[in-house]
């Protein structure tokens, strides 16, 4: 069967409402072509998806990895973090998204929640409902932005972050440890979360994450980081 591209315009519309223009880039492989694609983009959001292969950050596959993965594909996705990070392009990574930017700075990742936690990262409830808290690091990007020490948070995985790229520092994690957000604190505008903060867009700290990115975007600094 052909290769197909699937995303939820859930992604799109979160963009849209916050006053962004979104185009959808296909993970075609193609890599020679980042930096030409970089130059007639503003930002990036890193959507969620299949897990990493992590033939990508050096490890052995794991026996409970999940399907579709697609080294070809995470290599491209990894091309594109590590293109925006060096022209400083605002980015928001979501789910995979955010374990991706993690790998992409030399990070690692858990391929198996389960083996870890008592805390089910998987949730059954539909998404735009809440299933745990996180706790924000209050001076971090997500805390500055949020203006929160605590958001509550869908949960959609089966991966998580563990050891941590270079430059990026935690900003939120779950009650069992797991890590929810990741920052760079040198960066116009780096943030990766790992739930899925555009079915929560009801709720207005969600809602800011994607209005903070198009401001960044725009070439405007983050009116919660202005002070």
């Amino acid at each position: 069967m052909p290769a197909r591209l699937a995303l939820r315009l859930t992604y799109t519309q979160a963009i849209q409402e916050a006053g962004g223009i979104a185009i959808v880039l296909p993970a075609h492989g193609f890599a020679d072509g980042v930096d030409a694609l970089l130059g007639r983009v503003d930002g990036l959001v890193f959507s969620g998806g299949p897990d990493l292969y992590p033939a990508a950050y050096g490890h052995a596959r794991h026996p409970r990895l999940g399907p579709d993965v697609d080294l070809v594909s995470d290599e491209y996705e990894l091309a594109l973090h590590a293109a925006a990070a060096e022209r400083d392009l605002p980015v928001l990574g979501i789910c995979r998204g955010m374990q991706a930017l993690n790998v992409s700075r030399g990070g690692t990742l858990h391929q198996h929640l389960p083996d870890r936690t008592f805390l089910d990262h998987d949730q059954a409830h539909l998404p735009f409902q809440p299933v745990h808290g996180a706790e924000v690091e209050r001076d971090s990007l997500l805390g500055r932005l949020t203006g929160s020490d605590r958001l509550e948070v869908n949960s959609f995985h089966h991966q998580a972050v563990d050891a941590l790229g270079t430059g990026l520092r935690v900003a939120a994690r779950a009650p069992d440890g797991t890590v929810e957000s990741v920052w760079d604190p040198a960066a116009r505008f780096s943030l990766g979360v790992q739930w899925h903060p555009e079915v929560l867009t009801h709720h207005a700290p969600q809602a800011e994450l994607f209005a903070q990115l198009v401001l960044a975007a725009r070439g405007r600094p983050a009116l919660a980081l202005a002070a």
